[in-house]
């Protein structure tokens, strides 16, 4: 049976501010799905799989700080695997190979499939992963590539250059180059390169050796103990350009990486998304708003304007990716996230002090939370707390007894105290911490499940 692994995670920079590092962009719901509603990617490639009757063996790596949102969005059927550090895809793959030997007792001579969980792509991309296992067996190969043929000379990819042979599935692999200039891009091109997809299929035995020959550990939880020590490498550079004996596999479909305004707003069915209008003299311009207010855009055009609690967004869409790099010297902590249960969104953050008296901090949030969702019964330790429910129905659980919430309530939690809430219609509260140290790491967890 063919074991399919999602690579998933991002760092939430290119389509910021809809995106941070906890929802990356593969959790926008910005496409249109086939119900008339919106899906994110990762629901996209899920249903995708699903339509080729992949993902019943299909697992998803991605780093712990994640894992909530990603079950959130992909549901309870499958497995998460999740990295305590992030240490690129050469780590991930690798942990997810020790999973499946460790915890699953999978047969050494299973193939397994990775593919990153961000590929925009038709129904045909799908089928050719089946195909993977007989290739494999056929070529003799230890590892398999997907690469798509370009559409035109880009730097922005990865090229396989194969040596092509009698074959008319597959070509052996004569040499790989990562990101070249548009002139040599088009230079490869004209040798029939094909852009590099990041999908990967191999045995679990050839993964399990290549690790043994580095000297780590094909153990799941040893992995674990060592994983933050393990080397931030990509899987190309660390396994598939020194792997001789390997295959690629033409797509001839369309390929797209939807990781830029520029290329994302191209799928959007509307060029309106949240509250506001631009203009009719505008052309080629998206507004996308997350805020509670109207944002008028008028006569400016090839222009990206986003909003949301973490930023405003105003690019022209060819030089929106410079974000990212200017985002690299501005550090914020995520003022939306989505939970399991549902959302918040922060709407204040001060701190507070003098010379006499001890540093404070106050946040504010505005809690959502789904119907039939709880937050889990825990406690924080240096920090009090204010509910004041706004609308919907539930029940509050603080130190072991339980009552009913209605709009009004104002709940009163000091620190050291026990406490949850279930939503049995949609609930919305307003938050108000107020402590010395305002971090996760200040919870403990009591009861998930009460």
């Amino acid at each position: 049976m063919l074991h399919v692994v999602l690579l998933s995670g991002g760092s939430g920079k290119r389509l910021w501010p809809l995106s941070n590092e906890i929802r990356s962009k593969i959790f926008l719901k910005l496409l249109a799905a086939e119900d008339g509603q919106k899906e994110s990617m990762i629901q996209r490639i899920c249903r995708q799989l699903d339509s080729v009757g992949l993902l019943h063996s299909t697992f998803i790596v991605t780093h712990q700080i994640q894992a909530e949102i990603t079950q959130k969005h992909v549901g309870d059927s499958i497995p998460i695997i999740s990295e305590p550090y992030k240490r690129g895809t050469f780590s991930a793959i690798a942990l997810a190979a020790s999973y499946f030997h460790s915890k699953l007792n999978v047969s050494l001579d299973e193939p397994i499939c990775i593919l990153p969980v961000d590929s925009f792509v038709d129904a045909s991309f799908f089928q050719i992963l089946h195909k993977f296992p007989e290739m494999l067996s056929q070529s003799h190969a230890d590892l398999a590539l997907l690469g798509t043929v370009p559409r035109y000379p880009s730097n922005q990819f990865g090229y396989i250059v194969p040596r092509f042979n009698n074959a008319t599935d597959y070509y052996s692999i004569a040499s790989f180059v990562e990101k070249p200039d548009v002139k040599k891009a088009s230079r490869l091109i004209k040798k029939q390169a094909l852009w590099n997809c990041g999908v990967f299929a191999f045995s679990l035995k050839f993964m399990l050796s290549y690790l043994q020959t580095k000297g780590l550990p094909v153990d799941y939880e040893d992995l674990l103990n060592c994983y933050e020590n393990l080397p931030e490498q990509s899987f190309d550079h660390e396994v598939a350009e020194k792997t001789s004996h390997s295959i690629v596999v033409p797509y001839h479909g369309a390929w797209k990486d939807l990781g830029s305004w520029d290329t994302l707003t191209n799928h959007l069915d509307n060029n309106v998304i949240g509250y506001g209008q631009v203009s009719e003299d505008c052309l080629n311009t998206h507004l996308v708003n997350e805020l509670p207010y109207p944002i008028q855009v008028i006569d400016v055009s090839h222009v990206i304007v986003a909003a949301s609690p973490d930023g405003i967004l105003v690019a022209s869409k060819n030089k929106s990716n410079q974000i990212k790099e200017k985002l690299n010297f501005f550090k914020q902590k995520p003022m939306f996230e989505e939970k399991g249960w549902g959302t918040y969104r922060v709407l204040d953050y001060s701190k507070s002090g003098t010379e006499t008296e001890p540093e404070m901090e106050t946040l504010t949030k505005k809690m959502e939370l789904l119907p039939g969702k709880h937050i889990h019964y825990h406690m924080h330790l240096k920090r009090n707390k204010t509910w004041t429910i706004i609308s919907g129905s539930g029940e509050f659980i603080f130190e072991d007894t339980i009552s009913a919430v209605k709009p009004g309530d104002v709940f009163q939690i000091p620190s050291g105290a026990k406490h949850g809430v279930r939503a049995v219609t949609a609930l919305e509260f307003i938050e108000v911490q107020i402590g010395s140290q305002l971090f996760e790491d200040d919870s403990v967890s009591i009861d998930r499940a009460w």
